[in-house]
């Protein structure tokens, strides 16, 4: 009788497991230029979930239900856009805008050539033009989120190289935490959270009891930082997290009791590599990435562990380019099942998991370089 629901319990785990996944694909644009940056947020109000998106040279935003496409800012820089956040930092019910701009990756000295930041103030109505508002920067501006300090929200910044820096060398990359004033017009006050890491590629927001943690990639290894209350700083003064293994994206995640690292090696690699947070134990799960550029983490199945979607976006050796998801089979991370979610329709620049459509399960969206297109792929399971 002891083994009997026991029995039971590992034979309904095993079909779910085994079972593959549904997404089913909708294409919300197929004129996208590269995609560069994806976020998602109430832009309108509405209380439902837009898809905002850096494009070549515009900055957009697709309204929830028909998915329209608005323009926000057209032609912002002489160069590419790069980045965009969007977060309700004010409790108002929509979503605040930040993005980069003037991308230019060779040009590490000269911040007029390389780099910008602008802060997107809304109009009255969201579908029409936003007025940009230029604030401080360093070169090579390539990633940014909002990021909860306390009872504030900072806008962190994370440029691709240091001041100076050739070839990964020299100067550290400046990562910088911005507070808006209550006129964001006015200067914003500026704090450098670290200057150690000489090309960085991006960050993830980890949220740890209640507190939002900065987990930060980059060629030498992975670092964290913590808000303590009047400044960001270092769990363990400066050391790594990981030291030496270089990331190109990270994410957290959860098995069971465990928590988990997840990157892709080395920057642009083609390896996705899971960490175990307990005992530090790396572990390839596929190395038949090629530009591998996206990451998201979650339990999209309902299975009690988090699943890891990943993206790439340059044929591979099989000749493919898309996003597969990767299931654990134990709450130890030593096995994985993939699966397809797009076979070769979407040569992904950036993804991100939310739940759009209000039915508790977190759908898949994702932007394409060479594709040029921007789907969502609706939870079916």
């Amino acid at each position: 009788m002891m083994h009997f629901p026991l029995l039971n319990l590992l034979w309904i785990i095993t079909i779910l497991f085994s079972a593959d996944p549904k997404f089913e694909a909708q294409t919300i644009d197929n004129n996208v230029s590269i995609g560069y940056g994806l976020a998602i947020g109430d832009v309108d109000g509405d209380k439902k979930p837009d898809i905002l998106l850096a494009d070549k040279k515009q900055f957009v935003w697709y309204r929830n239900g028909d998915w329209k496409r608005f323009v926000m800012v057209d032609n912002i820089t002489e160069s590419d856009n790069v980045c965009i956040a969007a977060r309700d930092i004010n409790g108002d019910g929509q979503v605040e805008v930040a993005v980069g701009a003037q991308w230019n990756p060779g040009e590490t000295t000269d911040s007029e050539k390389s780099g910008a930041v602008f802060y997107l103030v809304r109009p009255k109505d969201p579908t029409k033009l936003w007025q940009p508002i230029q604030l401080h920067h360093e070169p090579t501006t390539h990633r940014m989120k909002w990021v909860k300090a306390g009872d504030k929200y900072h806008l962190v910044v994370v440029p691709l190289h240091g001041r100076g820096n050739k070839g990964g060398e020299g100067e550290g990359v400046k990562v910088m935490a911005y507070e808006m004033p209550s006129d964001p017009s006015q200067p914003w006050k500026l704090q450098t959270i670290d200057e150690s890491m000489h090309l960085t590629h991006n960050f993830d927001i980890v949220v740890d009891e209640g507190e939002e943690w900065i987990y930060l990639g980059g060629k030498e290894g992975l670092k964290l930082f913590y808000y303590d209350g009047n400044k960001w700083a270092s769990p363990s003064k400066g050391d790594w997290a990981i030291k030496g293994d270089p990331f190109g994206e990270i994410r957290d995640g959860q098995l069971g009791d465990e928590k988990f690292f997840v990157g892709i090696q080395p920057m642009h690699g083609n390896e996705l590599i899971f960490y175990n947070r307990a005992s530090m134990k790396r572990n390839v799960l596929t190395s038949n990435l090629k530009q591998g550029h996206a990451i998201a983490t979650g339990d999209l199945l309902g299975l009690g562990n988090d699943q890891i979607v990943v993206g790439w976006r340059e044929a591979n050796d099989e000749g493919k380019v898309g996003v597969k998801i990767f299931i654990p089979q134990d709450n130890q991370g030593k096995n994985w099942k993939d699966h397809w979610v797009d076979e070769n329709g979407m040569a992904t620049e950036d993804l991100i998991i939310a739940d759009l459509d209000g039915d508790g399960k977190k759908d898949i969206i994702a932007a394409g370089r060479a594709t040029k297109n921007l789907k969502v792929y609706w939870n079916r399971n």
